[in-house]
């Protein structure tokens, strides 16, 4: 029995991204309280939010590249991008503040990457 209450939080986590919530826990017959307190839904619901740290960051370097080096500095995101480690990125950005002409942050970012 507990291998199927496990399922079944599984399958209604899974159901919420194509269902509307409230149809869920009718056709489920329990409150969504109980899943989301399942260690799954925590993991993903993580993961998520450490996506979207990711994609800000990487929105703030290609901002950030943009407007202090032009389009030679667009050329180097598609390997930032390649970089997923958020404090990694954080540490680009700040080198992009500091480095003061392209080729001197080329040369950071090929020691971070080298790093990573």
């Amino acid at each position: 029995m507990c291998a199927l209450n496990q399922l079944e939080t599984v399958l209604a986590f899974f159901a919420t991204f194509v269902l509307e919530s409230t149809l869920v826990q009718e056709i489920m017959r329990w409150d969504m309280a109980v899943l989301r307190e399942s260690p799954w839904y925590q993991e993903i619901e993580q993961r998520g939010v450490e996506r979207g740290w990711r994609e800000e960051i990487l929105s703030n370097i290609e901002m950030s590249l943009e407007a202090k080096f032009g389009s030679d500095g667009l050329e180097i995101m598609s390997q930032i991008t390649q970089v997923s480690d958020l404090e990694s990125l954080k540490e680009i950005l700040r080198s992009i503040i500091v480095a003061n002409t392209i080729a001197e942050l080329r040369d950071v970012l090929s020691s971070n990457l080298d790093e990573t």
